[in-house]
C-alpha cells in the first residue's frame, strides 16, 4: 500500500470495543500506519479479550492505551492529552454499550473519558447482533450521537458471528478508510466547490447482446475522484459500465452509452466548478441498433455515426455561464502524443490535459499505473515518471486547485 497524502502525519485515535470484529480493526490500524497517519490506539478492557494490545502495537509501532488508572512516563492524564492531539477519533467495531455510553455522557474507562473530553471529530462503526441494532434503545442512542454531530458508518448487511444473518455487520476496513479520508478532507482547499468526474468507457449497442465499446476500466477516473474528496469537494461521478466501488462521499451516477454520459455531463455541469473528462466515451455508434439478436451467419454490416461532442457542449455552456470554471480533458493516443493532445486542448477549449500513449508498458487500460504528460493552455509541458493512478490522480488534483486560483484571483 502506497502513502496516502490525506493521511500523512495525521493524528488519529482508534479505539476498540469489546466485539468480534475488532479483527478487522487491526487491517485498518495497518492501513492507515501504511497510509502515514499516526495512530493511537486505546482499547477497552473487552476489547483486549479479542485481539491483544501487542497485535496493534507492533502494527502501528506506537504504544496501546488499556488503563485510565495507570500513569505513564509520558502523561498521567492521557485521555486529555490524546484527545487534544487528535484530529479524528475513530470508534472501531463500537458495540451497543459502548454507543450506549456515549449516547449518555457515561465515562468509566480511558476511551469513554476520551470521547467526552475530546473535541476532534468522531466516527463510530456499530458492529452488533441485528436484534441488538434493532432495538429502539439502541436506535434511539444512535439518533443522539448523531444530533451531537458524530458520524456514524454502516452496520452493514451480512453475517454475524452467531451464524444469523441481518443487519449489524461492521463496514469493511477500506470501506471505513473511506470515511476517514472523506472526514479529514472536508475542510480542503476544494471545500465548497462542485468537481464533476466521468469515468470508464460507453457501450454503444448493435443488438441485445453485442456493443460497441473500449478497454477502459474506469481507473483513473475513480482516483480523480477520490482525489478530488480528499481535498474537500461535492464530487459527482459520472461511470460507464465499470463495476468499482464508488468512493465514500461521490455522488454516482451510472450510464451506459456516449449519449446518457452526454446529457448527465450537461446537466450537472450547469452548476459545476470543475470538470475532468477522463471517460473515455465512443467517438462512433451503430447508425442502427437491432431490437433482436443478430443470428450468428447471418452476416453483420455496421453503419458508424459520430456520437455526441461532450466537450463541445460543455465548452458552449461554458461561454455563456462561465462554468465550470476549470475544464480537464484526457487523451489516450498511439502516436504524435503532443501534438495530438495540444490539438485537442485548443479545439475544445481545455484549461489541462492529460495524455498519455496506451501503447507503452504499463500505461494503457486495465492496469494500475499510468504515465502520463500534462499540457495546460499557455502551452507548459511537464511530462510526469511511470506512477499509480492514485498518484497521477494527485498531481493533477493539484494542478486543478492551482488553476481555481489563478481564475477566482
Amino acid at each position: 500500500m502506497e502513502p496516502i497524502p490525506i493521511l500523512k502525519a495525521r493524528r488519529i485515535v482508534l479505539g476498540v470495543t469489546g466485539g468480534i470484529a475488532a479483527y478487522k480493526v487491526a487491517d485498518l490500524a495497518s492501513k492507515l500506519t501504511q497510509g502515514g497517519a499516526q495512530v493511537d490506539v486505546v482499547m477497552t478492557a473487552a476489547a483486549t479479550r479479542f485481539v491483544t494490545p501487542l497485535t496493534f502495537q507492533a502494527l502501528t509501532g506506537r504504544p496501546v492505551w488499556t488503563d485510565l488508572w495507570t500513569p505513564t512516563s509520558e502523561t498521567a492524564l492521557p485521555h486529555v492529552v490524546l484527545g487534544e492531539a487528535a484530529e479524528l477519533v475513530v470508534i472501531a467495531p463500537a458495540t451497543a454499550d459502548f454507543i450506549a455510553k456515549m449516547a449518555h455522557g457515561l465515562a468509566d474507562d480511558l476511551l469513554s473519558t476520551l470521547c467526552l473530553s475530546t473535541r476532534a471529530p468522531i466516527l463510530i462503526a456499530p458492529a452488533m447482533d441485528a436484534g441488538m441494532w434493532a432495538h429502539p434503545a439502541t436506535q434511539e442512542n444512535i439518533g443522539r450521537l448523531r444530533a451531537r454531530g458524530v458520524e456514524v458508518a454502516g452496520p452493514v448487511y451480512g453475517r454475524m458471528a452467531s451464524g444469523l444473518e441481518g443487519w449489524g455487520r461492521m463496514v469493511e476496513p477500506l470501506e471505513l478508510l473511506g470515511h476517514i479520508r472523506r472526514i479529514l478532507g472536508r475542510k480542503g482547499p476544494l471545500a465548497g466547490k462542485r468537481v464533476v468526474v466521468t469515468a470508464g468507457p460507453t457501450y454503444e449497442p448493435i443488438d441485445p447482446v453485442r456493443f460497441v465499446g473500449n478497454r477502459s476500466s474506469g481507473k483513473q477516473g475513480f482516483a480523480l475522484a477520490q482525489a478530488a474528496l480528499d481535498r474537500g469537494a461535492e464530487v459527482v461521478l459520472i461511470a460507464g459500465p465499470v463495476t468499482l466501488e464508488t468512493p465514500i462521499g461521490a455522488r454516482r451516477i451510472d450510464v451506459g452509452t456516449a449519449a446518457e454520459m452526454a446529457e448527465a455531463v450537461w446537466r450537472e455541469c450547469e452548476e459545476a466548478d470543475v470538470l475532468l473528462m477522463a471517460a473515455a466515451v465512443a467517438d462512433y455508434r451503430p447508425a442502427h441498433a437491432q431490437p433482436l439478436k443478430i443470428k450468428k451467419g447471418t452476416g453483420l454490416t455496421l453503419e458508424l455515426v459520430s456520437t455526441a461532442d461532450i466537450l463541445a457542449g460543455v465548452a458552449a455552456h461554458r461561454a455563456r455561464h462561465g462554468k465550470p470554471q476549470v475544464v480537464v480533458g484526457f487523451a489516450a493516443e498511439t502516436g504524435d502524443l503532443l501534438e495530438s493532445a495540444q490539438a485537442k486542448l485548443q479545439a475544445k477549449g481545455l484549461d489541462l490535459i492529460a495524455a498519455n500513449d496506451v501503447t507503452e508498458p504499463g500505461a494503457g487500460f486495465a492496469v494500475e499505473t499510468n504515465r502520463i504528460t500534462l499540457i495546460d493552455a499557455r502551452g507548459r509541458v511537464e511530462p510526469l515518471p511511470l506512477m499509480s493512478k492514485a498518484a497521477v490522480a494527485e498531481v493533477i488534483l493539484d494542478r486543478v486547485v492551482e488553476l481555481l486560483k489563478e481564475k477566482e484571483a
